[in-house]
């Protein structure tokens, strides 16, 4: 059986839209896109690609899919997060799109979403990684069907916008590391507890 993994950059106040750029996802008004630049270390590229090691799919909701592809795709091979990010398999959760064809190795899943991503824990192998897909991992949650939270935790408060945890969501989690980066962000991993 395979761990799903939901890694997410977050404030403090467990903010997770739009870390990588202004205009990544302005949903809802948002206006704070690109928060965690300032923080960037080396080091958390490193924990990155230690984190793949261990992972062998991602499973990812439209829009950050659609936002990562367009990214990533146009990558000549050769580039190391670039092979990362094409080479691996990758399967998007969508009612809306009718293909998958705009990222190489991907594969759509629309339709009875919860008992398809039971399907892909229930095979043998190493991780499923999900990352940003805010409205899939609060699905992920209301269905028991997170084994971990890698959560780089920075030293920002936002005060809006889309968050890790549902209203009203209660979970019982259990530390198994934690880890401070030299840029003030924090590695929390938490388990079921």
């Amino acid at each position: 059986m395979r761990n799903i993994v939901v890694a997410e950059f977050i404030s403090l106040d467990t903010v997770m839209q739009a870390p990588g750029g202004a205009e990544e996802d302005t949903e809802g008004g948002f206006t704070h896109g690109g928060w965690t630049q300032p923080f960037w270390h080396d080091d958390i590229g490193t924990h990155f690609f230690a984190e793949m090691n261990q992972s062998e799919a991602f499973l990812l909701g439209r829009k950050t899919w659609q936002i990562h592809g367009g990214a990533f795709e146009p990558i000549p091979a050769g580039d190391p997060f670039g092979d990362v990010m094409n080479m691996m398999p990758k399967y998007v959760v969508s009612t809306t799109l009718t293909t998958a064809s705009a990222w190489r190795n991907s594969t759509l899943i629309s339709s009875n979403v919860v008992e398809e991503i039971r399907a892909l824990k229930a095979q043998s192998g190493k991780n499923i990684y999900v990352d940003g897909s805010s409205v899939l991992v609060h699905t992920l949650a209301a269905h028991d069907l997170i084994d971990e939270y890698s959560l780089l935790i920075y030293p920002i408060v936002l005060g809006s916008g889309k968050r890790l945890f549902p209203d009203g969501m209660n979970v019982n989690l259990r530390l198994i590391e934690s880890k401070p980066f030299p840029s003030g962000v924090v590695l929390m991993r938490y388990g079921r507890a």
